[in-house]
């Protein structure tokens, strides 16, 4: 075999090898869910669905492990359509301007029993870097993270008393 077979067989199955690791997300089983204060005592829960991406993710080799995940902001669910529509607007995501909600790995470490990604979040134009520890077990990654909602400049004209400033994020994300 030529020198040349040889580079292209190479290329060949490193790609392919590569292409094995990267995983499909499931968008009806994965979500980011949300918990905030409303009006300093009451707890609202709501989530983000229509989770897609690229999770490339090997436990033996987390140097070349990513994620580039996203969530579409207009999914954004209370249980409360008023207060639905209220968090779509300018006053909040402004999804019509911000569609979606992204986090970008650039690192990914083993931490304890679990991990830890470092990374870029945006959302309403605003990035930020993060650190979400995670858990991975059976095609499903679990993180959890605290933001403020003024970092990303989210309803900052709405003050702290019916909204608080931090928001508790766990993200699940289920791969096929």
């Amino acid at each position: 075999m030529n020198i040349l077979k040889k580079g292209l067989l190479a290329v060949a199955v490193v790609f392919f090898a590569t292409s094995l690791q990267a995983q499909t997300i499931d968008a009806q089983k994965s979500a980011a869910n949300f918990t905030v204060k409303n009006m300093r005592w009451i707890e609202v829960e709501g989530n983000f669905t229509g989770m897609k991406g690229d999770i490339k993710f090997d436990e033996a080799d987390l140097a070349n492990s990513s994620f580039n995940v996203c969530v579409d902001a207009a999914s954004v669910n209370t249980d409360n359509n008023a207060r639905d529509k209220h968090l779509r607007n300018e006053d909040f995501f402004h999804v019509d301007k911000y569609p979606t909600i992204c986090f970008v790995s650039t690192s990914i470490s083993k931490k304890g029993s679990g991990f830890v990604t470092e990374g870029q979040l945006t959302m309403h134009g605003v990035t930020k870097n993060v650190s979400i520890p995670f858990t991975y077990s059976n095609g499903t990654f679990k993180g959890n993270l605290k933001i403020s909602r003024y970092d990303y400049k989210v309803g900052e004209s709405t003050g702290t008393f019916m909204v608080s400033e931090n928001i508790n994020l766990e993200i699940i994300a289920v791969t096929n």
